[in-house]
Formats: C-alpha cells, structure tokens, sequence
C-alpha cells in the first residue's frame, strides 16, 4: 500500500524547483490535497493519517532532503495507545440527600490515564481554585491540604493579573494550562481531576472539548507500576452548577474565591462515581523526519529544526452531516509550509553551514505526544539543535502585513527576527490573546521544555486591502465557527501570499541561523534553558 501510494503522489504533484524560491502556489497545492477528504481527517492511527505520512515523505524525498527517521527512512515511530471512552461512560455526583447524573458529551468528558477497558472510581469532591503551586509568585492553591485519593474540580487558567511581575501579567504561564493542572493532580496523588469549563477561561467552546475528547485519544504507553488518574476530564459551566448546587454554592461564588490569593481548597461534601469503559488499542503512529546536511564539516552536526504537526482529528462526530474533521488550517497549511521549506533549502546551491532537519509530527492535537516523544528521543541531540522554527494553523486571507512570533523574544535570535521582518515589510504584533497562553499549546513548546530555543512563525493580524480590524474578526468568526470543525475544508477563493510571507520569514531567519559561529540560546531570565 505504501508504495502505491508513494506512485500516486508523485504523479499528481508534479512540482518543478526554482533554488531559493518560495511558492504561494505549491503552499496552496499542498495544503488543498493534505485537508482533502480522501485523507479523512489525518487521524492519528488510521487510514487517513497513514497516507498523510507517505505523502509528506514522498514530498520531500522529491524535494531533495533526505531521510533522517529510522533505520534510514523518512519516519520515527511514535509508541502509543489510543483510548476511546466509550458513550456508555457516567459520572454521578451525591450531595446533601440528592444525586446528579451526568451525561456523557453533554455535560462530561474524559479518559482514564489507567489506561484500562473498565476504570471506576469513587472519591471525594474537592475544589482547588487554579491548582497552582507557584513559590516564585508566593501563590498556593493547596495550602497544605492533603488531597490524596480526592477528585479535584478546577478551574482553567489562572489569576488575572495586569501586572508583569505577577504570573506574566496577561500573558498565560505554563501554570494556566490544563496539562499542568492534571500533572499537579497526579504529583498530589489525587485520584482524578475535573476541569470546570468556561468559554472565557478556556478561550474556545464546549463543543471544541467535546469534539477533542470526545473520540479516541493518544497516550504514552503507562510503564509498569506508575502512577495515574482515574480520570482526567471536563464538565461544563452548566453541569458545574449542578454540582454547586448539591454543596449550597454557585459556579460564580466558586471562581470569585479562585481569584484570591487566600483561598484554600472547598471540601465540597459531594462525592463522585465514575465508570470510564474503553476501547485500548495501540497504534501505528510516525514523525516524518528529513535533512538537508549543512556544508561545514565542524557545524553539520548542528541542525535548525522547521517543524509541522500532520494530524487532524480525522472522522468524528458529524456536523451539519459532515463527519470529516479535515483540518485544512488547522494543520494542512503548516505542513505546507514545510514542505515548501524542504524544497526551497535543498535547492540552494551553495548549503548553509549547519544541518536542516523538516520534522513533522503526530498527536498534536491529543496533546503534543509526537513531539514530546522526539524531545525524549531526538534525531539531534538537544545539544545540538540551534532553534525549532514551528508553524501551526496559518490563515490564508490575503498579502499579510504583519507577523506574530510569541515566544521569539524570549530567546537571542529576538533582534534576528526584528531585522528580518523589516527585510520583508512586516511589523511583528503581539499576541491578540495572551491570557489563551498559545506559546504552549503547539509543538515547538514540547522542544523549549527540552531546552531548545523554539517558538511558532504565526499567523497575521493584518492584511493589506482590508478594513482595520480584518484580521480579528476573521479570526474570531474562525475560533468560534470551524476550529477543531468539520467545516475547516479548503477553500477555493483563499489567497495564500500571507503563508508564502511566513514560509519567507522562516527561510530566512533559518538561513542566517544556520549560518552563524554560535547557537543562539535563551535570554537571561527566560524558564527554559539548555
């Protein structure tokens, strides 16, 4: 199969190089076969997914680069399972002489991180603000308090704040994300956690949760013996009133007592019973990986990462009678790019000092897992690795006037990427949302855990010929309307000069980079280092 396909994508793409050149053209093409419905959604672990794969490596090949995954292929197994709940799962709540049935998807979602058919579980309620332990902010959401073998109702997010020297002002800290609240669980040895959802803290809508946790989700396989929640989950501003309600409270009085600095953690009187059964499989997941050596004998061994999540949410529940999850911005624009990249840098003539390496991953959307798994397991060693130069859902609405780098400022290629967006006529924006806390939720942020510099080229605000605000409101009507949507499909009237601009910016800062005598690095005062 993979070789038929491999035949199949080479004659439908027929892509001539032009040395240095980036292509709105090829980026369109790229993008309109990746988000179509042949490929189903690129999920992960199925059909659509594995032709997603051989198509980027066969692009690339094509391209020139050259393989750099496994056992001299263009591809790096990723060890997973996928866990499915299935619809049958509950969650009932007891409190003061009353019970509460939950309804799956309506009201509740979750997964086991047991990683077991038949998980159930029965606990305490115990609400802990934020879930945040942070010293170097003098802020502690635990005060003390055992909350072992409890299940811990939280609020995403954490305190507002317009002061910079507070939890980074309006700018959201890893502190604010759901994936650090569930890793507080589990180190507190809690037997689950249930995030209490609001669109305004979460920054997306319940039915962007349902539809990302309500169908299988990859995992790490859990080694032997460790640790696990029995449930990590959500449930709605609305189920969370009936789960006040039951402790004589209210979801408002709840959040207003997160937001101080003395609140203490609520034993709610309530207890849970869940049943989470599930479908376990393990699957057949890959990062695509190729090089482009760098010409000097003392440096090539030093890489600049370009890298693209490939995965999608592939076929879900339908909507409108759309069951295909394409993703077309959300990730085929990125993967795109990429591609484009590949093949503008291999046909230079003269090579840059240091290695390229395109690197495309899996399980972005189940929570960074596939480049989690090449930070703990890369092609080039952290050490060596200059800066990861990420691209996720770019929107092709026209001539970009302007670029969003969050994340560049915290490292030294800061006045790099200043001096390359006045090279190209771009002013660099901050981020719109910055209380949303983007920087980590895409994959460059697994490599900056790992102490590479590393941020996302992102998308523009600004698009010339249109009215002030433009970009805003698109994206808005975008956030609310089609992402994690089936209804994120290619459009035939999009213009994509704004992603041939970003391909442009990441050329060339990669160029330069791959150039210099030194990595670069972070700056001082920055959380990640190498």
């Amino acid at each position: 199969m993979r070789s038929l396909i491999g035949i199949l994508i080479v004659a439908a793409c027929p892509l001539a190089p032009q040395e240095g050149a980036i292509s709105a053209v090829r980026i369109r093409e790229h993008t309109r076969f990746l988000s179509s419905d042949l490929l189903e959604g690129r999920g992960v672990g199925q059909r659509g997914g594995q032709i997603a794969t051989e198509y980027l490596a066969t692009q690339l090949a094509l391209a020139g680069a050259k393989p750099a995954g496994d056992n001299g292929t263009y591809f790096q197994k990723v060890p997973l399972d996928g866990i499915e709940t299935q619809p049958n799962a509950t969650l009932t709540a007891t409190g003061g002489g009353k019970s509460v049935e939950l309804k799956w998807l309506d009201d509740f979602v979750g997964i086991s991180q047991t990683q077991t058919p038949d998980t159930r579980f029965e606990g305490g309620l115990v609400f802990v603000g934020h879930a945040i332990a942070a010293p170097e902010w003098k802020w502690d959401d635990f005060k003390g308090v055992d909350v072992s073998g409890k299940v811990l109702l939280i609020v995403t997010n954490e305190p507002p704040s317009n002061d910079p020297k507070f939890f980074d002002g309006r700018a959201l800290t890893y502190y604010g994300r759901w994936t650090y609240k569930y890793e507080e669980a589990l180190r507190r040895g809690a037997l689950g956690a249930i995030i209490l959802h609001t669109t305004a803290t979460a920054g997306y809508g319940w039915e962007v949760v349902r539809n990302s946790w309500g169908r299988e989700a990859p995992f790490v396989k859990l080694a032997p013996g460790a640790a696990a929640l029995s449930m990590q989950g959500w449930i709605t501003r609305e189920a969370g009133e009936k789960l006040a309600a039951l402790a004589g409270k209210s979801v408002d009085a709840l959040l207003a007592a997160a937001e101080k600095p003395d609140f203490k953690p609520v034993d709610l009187g309530i207890r849970i019973r869940g049943y989470l059964p599930a479908k376990i499989r393990e699957l057949d997941t890959l990062n695509v990986a190729a090089i482009v050596p760098g010409s000097d004998p003392r440096l090539k061994d030093e890489a600049v990462i370009f890298s693209a999540h490939w995965d999608h949410l592939g076929i879900g529940t339908p909507v409108n009678g759309d069951a295909i999850y394409n993703g077309a911005i959300d990730n085929a624009t990125g993967c795109a790019i990429l591609l484009e990249l590949a093949r503008a840098w291999a046909s230079l003539a003269q090579k840059p000092r240091r290695t390229a390496l395109f690197l495309s991953v899996t399980a972005e959307e189940g929570g960074l897992k596939g480049s989690e798994y090449y930070a703990a397991h890369p092609l080039i060693p952290a050490a060596k690795t200059a800066i990861d130069l990420n691209y996720d859902a770019l929107y092709p609405w026209g001539r970009a006037l302007d670029v969003v780098i969050t994340g560049a400022e915290r490292t030294t290629v800061w006045p790099l990427a200043q001096q390359m967006a006045r090279r190209l006529s771009l002013a660099i924006s901050p981020e719109a949302h910055p209380e949303q806390g983007y920087y980590f939720r895409s994959d460059h942020f697994s490599l900056a855990h790992a102490g590479i510099p590393a941020f996302s080229i992102g998308h523009a605000t600004e698009f010339a010929g249109k009215p002030e605000g433009f970009g805003q409101k698109a994206f808005e009507e975008y956030n609310g309307k089609h992402y994690h949507q089936p209804s994120d499909e290619f459009q035939a009237d999009w213009d994509f000069t704004a992603l041939e601009q970003a391909a442009q910016f990441g050329f060339l800062m990669g160029l330069d980079i791959a150039n210099q005598d030194r990595l670069p690095d972070w700056r001082p005062g920055a959380q990640f280092h190498r």
